[in-house]
């Protein structure tokens, strides 16, 4: 019968919460402090600070997010504007005769 009992490698739990199960309520709360179903005061405090200080770093950095994406854009959007204005102003020169390909001479 003791061969049956014995698991081999883990703790039987059964076991454990009789012996804190004669110590009746107070056995019962050690037991949930021990496994941490229940938590004192100062520990939930802190764990909620903790929460609300990396949900406030983590909205300042999605608005730091959001405002590098519009800069960039803002700067897509700038470099397009170059690019065209550099695309008219080689039509107009060589709607006037002058070849931007051909080299100057000095």
């Amino acid at each position: 019968m003791a061969a049956a009992e014995d698991t081999g490698g883990s703790p039987d739990i059964g076991k454990i919460l009789n012996q804190f199960g004669q110590y009746g309520i107070v056995g019962l709360v050690v037991v949930l402090l021990i496994v941490g179903v229940i938590v004192p005061r100062y520990v939930m405090n802190n764990l909620l600070a903790e929460k609300d200080s990396w949900r406030e770093a983590f909205e300042k950095e999605r608005a730091a997010h959001e405002l590098s994406r519009l800069q960039l854009a803002k700067a897509e959007e700038r470099g397009d504007v170059a690019i065209e204005q550099g695309r008219t102003l080689t039509a107009l020169l060589q709607t006037l005769g002058h070849d931007p390909e051909l080299p100057r001479s000095a």
